[in-house]
């Protein structure tokens, strides 16, 4: 289930890590490193989801153009021709991680090129930065900001509340935003450019869900919830003159202006007792709905109420589907039906077990009927179908007892949404995923409608640790809320998340470099073992034993051999094994908490880092010394790692702005460290496979060298780095671990703060900072068949089919061609691109390299175009040509 995401060491991050400005530069600092770039094609590795989705936002005006907002990842806008979401915030830096929550946005109903974000994590002191509102002119293509001077919170309590943030229909220079902390309702007239304060609105809210929370969290005032305008008292070009206004205040829910905002009045009559989590006006039959509940949410909620407001004549009706006393959670959810006026649903946002409910009405909430009930009580009956192929993992590989069902129909259901231009079509957010139907009126009819993810492309993953063994899967990851994934293919989502046992956070994993397929994970769970082992390479695992006193997962190392294991959980010391955990013993000479890994070449040697200190051990993790290197880091915001192959060979990353930070190396074991002085910050450490003609590994880094703040690569020890992100992407923190792939030279797998795995590409195919590069392309005859198997206004879908033709196999293949009209890629899926003006390389992904000769291999994509939208005339494999079909 979806807990609290909160970023990985937030409290020393809010000690120092992200707080303040760095140090400058000195000239020492600079003269040992030289910079250069490269140019890197970035994806993800597809898990579809993975998080909580609070807000889904239509416009009205344009179909097919909708945006979904996350609490901690950032916002996506649908892309229609293929189904997909595209991220719009992955340009937000390290300096304004807290610029990816998103608590509200805003799709502009006049222009539709328009549309806003309000931005912020923590309203605490977790989030060192205030909240901005982020405006885009092209649909979230690009952005400006307008700062603001108070916090917002995108992972607070009530963020599925809302929209916070609004764009008035018939004057869309001006909008509205509600603000938690007490700091009221503001105002734009400029289309977001500046904000004041709207002085006059009479209440800044009072609900907190627990005043004793001394950490702010849970004890700040959830403030303005929502923001509706009621289009019909407006005219085009003209302030729209009513606008109703949610108040997180249980006895003062709903405010309204009808003079445009120049005065405000808490409207008479109004339920109390309650907060108002949603308000929708269906102008076409004046009314307005409201759903309440006890509690704030997203996950607390035990009684509420459905109620509707005739705006003409000021009577408020009960509409809510079951009685008070049979309510054991809040309602939510709430949406209309554009298209038919008097269509009304909402969810039971709040209701765990045995799953959530959905409401329908066709009668303005007269009667309802509902997603699913009991026949004869556990069984139930459903008006729907859950089809969670192109996400398995979404079943949790449970077996649960009526009544309840798995994949579940969700939780956390606070975001719901009819599609304004076509009543067949809904989506909704859960703690997840986005679930959607495009049958829905079967509702209505009697028969089934189908649920399935529309996710694709949203990814809201927590990332803890990674891991990319030398054989097998080419990746692994430790993940909060969903546990973690095994990779045998990066454009594919994974069946499952690893189970037993299911981990709800997965803190950390590691394997033995000599045995690759020995695994060890542990993570957080509320019930059961800490710990779990592998012999397959991840693809299955079993529980360890806890030692005593465990609470959580902390960090766990593996022997090279994989015959040994050292382990520092959370509520006990440091611990060590051998083989798979059945009985554990305390390790002596090292701190509780400490950071633990292993040397990737002897099995008996083990490191581990705790406030400053080094310290080894040499006999199997049994005892520790603190080692006499000095100059390392005070605090614990620490990563570091052991190099593949060569014994003792050890890099430290981490520290924080008011104190030692930087990247360190020790080749004797920890023994001595020497710090690179031209790495002014660095946070997380990790090797590749070498380029061509290097002698050593290639490093990776999330670092901030020569003054930038990026993801680095270097294939000569440290000497030259090559920034290989770009300011487009960024994605927001990106500290908690990373890795290159020991197989493919120049692939990095990258971890963020609520953007899942994401992994990078080199186009440099000469290695760049230190010669090399990826294997020559394969030589001999080919043909291609290019077909444009769909076309639309401004849109294409298209296969390509190579053939090889000669009489050897291939192992690996590059395809290149040009565009003669200007087309552009936007989505390929079974090989993997770049795109540099009209020429475009495909390349094999790892599954699909090998092509035996008189075999052919298969990818498609869809594109944009305008004018025309001619075929390629030439392809060629490598630098040879190929016969075009």
């Amino acid at each position: 289930m979806r807990r609290t995401r909160i970023l990985t060491a937030v409290l020393a991050l809010a000690a120092g890590l992200l707080a303040g400005a760095p140090p400058a530069l000195g000239a020492d600092a600079a003269k040992d490193v030289s910079i250069t770039a490269d140019t890197y094609t970035w994806k993800n590795a597809r898990i579809d989801g993975g998080g909580f989705v609070p807000g889904i936002v239509f416009n009205r005006k344009e179909r097919n153009l909708a945006y979904a907002r996350t609490d901690i990842g950032g916002a996506y806008r649908w892309q229609q021709s293929s189904k997909t979401w595209t991220p719009l915030l992955d340009s937000v830096g390290w300096d304004d991680w807290g610029h990816t929550g998103v608590v509200s946005l805003a799709s502009d109903a006049v222009d539709p090129d328009r549309v806003y974000a309000a931005v912020g994590t923590y309203t605490n002191s977790w989030d060192p930065g205030n909240g901005a509102v982020m405006r885009s002119a092209d649909r979230g293509a690009s952005w400006q900001k307008a700062d603001l001077p108070f916090k917002l919170g995108g992972n607070m309590p009530g963020r599925g509340m809302g929209e916070r943030l609004a764009v008035d229909p018939n004057r869309n220079s001006v909008l509205y935003l509600g603000a938690p902390s007490g700091k009221g309702l503001w105002r734009s007239t400029d289309s977001g450019a500046s904000w004041s304060q709207v002085a006059n609105f009479p209440n800044v809210g009072n609900y907190v869900q627990d005043p004793s929370d001394t950490s702010g969290y849970a004890s700040d005032n959830q403030g303005i919830v929502w923001v509706t305008f009621d289009e019909s008292t407006g005219t085009a070009g003209s302030a729209t003159r009513t606008i109703y206004v949610g108040v997180a205040d249980k006895d003062n829910a709903v405010y309204r202006s009808t003079d445009a905002g120049a005065t405000w009045s808490r409207v008479a009559g109004q339920p109390t007792g309650y907060l108002a989590h949603k308000g929708v006006l269906d102008a076409a039959n004046g009314y307005l709905y409201l759903a309440y509940s006890d509690k704030g949410g997203p996950y607390d909620g035990g009684k509420g109420r459905l109620w509707r407001y005739a705006t003409a004549t000021g009577t408020w009706t009960d509409i809510s589907p079951v009685a008070e006393a049979d309510t054991y959670y809040g309602f939510s959810g709430l949406t209309v039906d554009r298209q038919k006026p008097g269509t009304v649903m909402a969810t039971a946002y709040s209701s765990w077990w045995p799953d959530t409910q959905i409401f329908r009405s066709t009668d303005s909430g007269g009667t309802w009927t509902k997603a699913w009930d009991y026949t004869s009580y556990p069984d139930r009956a459903n008006r729907y179908t859950m089809d969670v192929s192109s996400s398995p993992w979404l079943t949790w590989g449970a077996n649960p007892s009526p009544p309840e069902q798995t994949p579940k129909l969700g939780w956390m259901t606070e975001a719901l949404e009819i599609d304004p231009f076509d009543s067949n079509r809904m989506m909704y957010g859960t703690g997840a995923t986005i679930y959607g139907t495009e049958d829905l009126t079967k509702w209505d009819s009697g028969g089934r409608f189908t649920v399935r993810p529309m996710v694709q492309g949203l990814e809201e993953t927590a990332v803890n640790d990674l891991a990319s063994p030398p054989s097998g899967a080419p990746l692994l990851s430790a993940l909060g809320d969903v546990g973690g994934f095994r990779h045998t293919d990066l454009a594919k989502v994974p069946s499952m998340m690893f189970t037993q046992p299911n981990f709800t956070t997965t803190t950390s994993l590691d394997f033995a470099e000599a045995n690759p397929n020995t695994f060890v994970r542990v993570g957080n769970l509320d019930s059961g073992p800490h710990i779990a082992f592998s012999t397959d390479n991840g693809a299955n695992w079993f529980a360890g034993t806890d030692p005593s006193g465990v609470s959580g997962g902390g960090t766990v190392a593996a022997a090279a051999d994989g015959g040994r294991f050292v382990w520092s959980p959370a509520g006990a010391g440091v611990q060590y094994t051998t083989g798979f955990g059945t009985s554990w013993q305390a390790s002596s000479g090292i701190p509780a908490g400490a950071v633990v890994e292993s040397d990737r070449v002897d099995p008996k040697v083990f490191y581990g880092f705790k406030s400053g200190k080094f310290y080894v051990s040499s006999d199997g993790g049994a005892t520790f010394t603190a080692s006499a290197a000095s100059g390392l880091p005070s605090g614990d915001s620490v990563r570091f790692k052991a190099l593949p192959g060569t014994k003792g060979d050890v890099w430290l990353a981490g520290g924080a702005t008011d104190g030692a930070y930087g990247l360190w190396h020790s080749t004797d074991a920890g023994a001595t460290f020497t710090k690179l002085s031209g790495v002014e910050q660095a946070d997380t450490i990790g090797f590749g496979k070498a380029a061509t003609g290097a002698s050593y590994q290639t490093l990776y880094t999330s670092a901030k060298i020569g003054g930038v703040r990026g993801i680095f690569r270097s294939t000569d020890k440290g000497a030259i780095w090559t920034r290989i992100n770009d300011d487009a992407h960024q994605w927001g923190w990106t500290g908690a671990a990373i890795t290159g792939d020991p197989r493919v030279y120049g692939r990095v797998y990258v971890s963020t703060n609520g953007r899942g795995v994401v992994y990078g590409d080199t186009s440099d195919a000469g290695g760049g900072d230190g010669g090399g590069g990826t294997d020559p392309a394969p030589a001999g005859a080919s043909t291609v068949t290019y077909r444009i198997t769909n076309q639309w206004s401004g849109g294409f879908q298209a296969d390509v089919q190579l053939s090889n033709t000669g009489s050897s196999a291939w192992n690996g293949w590059s395809l290149g061609w040009s565009f003669t009209d200007g087309q552009r890629i936007t989505q390929l899926w079974n090989a993997e691109y770049t795109q540099s003006g009209s020429a475009v390389t495909a390349r094999n992904v790892g599954w699909n390299g090998g092509v035996a000769a008189g075999s052919s291999v298969s990818f498609g994509f869809t594109g944009s175009w305008s004018g025309t939208n001619a075929e390629p005339a030439a392809f060629k494999l490598g630098e040879t040509s190929c016969t075009v079909v």
